[in-house]
């Protein structure tokens, strides 16, 4: 269980660095719940299809599933890293709505379904581990609308830098042990 957690943390931190941007650009009341509501449903969403789609292939490549795996979430990990080197997207963000919010929801949990392939090689119950990815991101999320507001936009990309490192250490985990 602990993996999980520590899988759903670093995926969380994605939607915690957006949530940052949008706490720093624009800050309504309710949008703290807003993002955590939009941001957690799709992160727990997302892990599961890329469960499922796991499963059906798994028979097919079990011998590789280890290598495909850590593949993927060192992929994700540098494209997380390098993101977070960059300029956010957050930065052209003009109007908060829910037409936005299910944009940048979808954007940030792509990553998320190629990181539910994982989930098959896990010791793990797959819907336990989709909704513990849902609430840590439903309450990253809600937190980073607030230290958004607070701190404005410096935290962002270290948020997403440490959880790409994170998903690329998970990824040699899966692939040694």
């Amino acid at each position: 269980m602990l993996e999980v957690i520590i899988l759903a943390v670093a995926l969380s931190m994605d939607a915690f660095a957006v949530s940052i941007g949008l706490g720093a650009k624009k800050n309504t009341p309710g949008l703290a719940l807003k993002a955590g509501l939009f941001f957690g449903a799709f992160q727990a969403l997302m892990p599961f299809i890329g469960y499922l789609g796991g499963k059906g292939v798994l028979g097919w490549i079990d011998a590789y599933a280890r290598w495909i795996a850590f593949g993927l979430l060192v992929l994700i990990g540098a494209k997380m890293i390098y993101e977070g080197i960059q300029e956010g997207i957050e930065e052209d963000i003009s109007a908060i709505t829910n037409k936005m919010m299910l944009i940048l929801a979808i954007a940030t949990s792509i990553d998320a379904m190629a990181a539910g392939f994982s989930l098959t090689l896990l010791d793990a119950n797959p819907y336990v581990a989709c909704l513990v990815i849902g609430v840590v991101t439903f309450a990253f999320s809600c937190a980073g609308v607030l230290v958004g507001r607070n701190s404005g936009t410096w935290l962002e990309s270290k948020a997403e830098i440490f959880g790409g490192t994170v998903l690329i250490l998970m990824g040699v985990k899966i692939l040694v042990f």
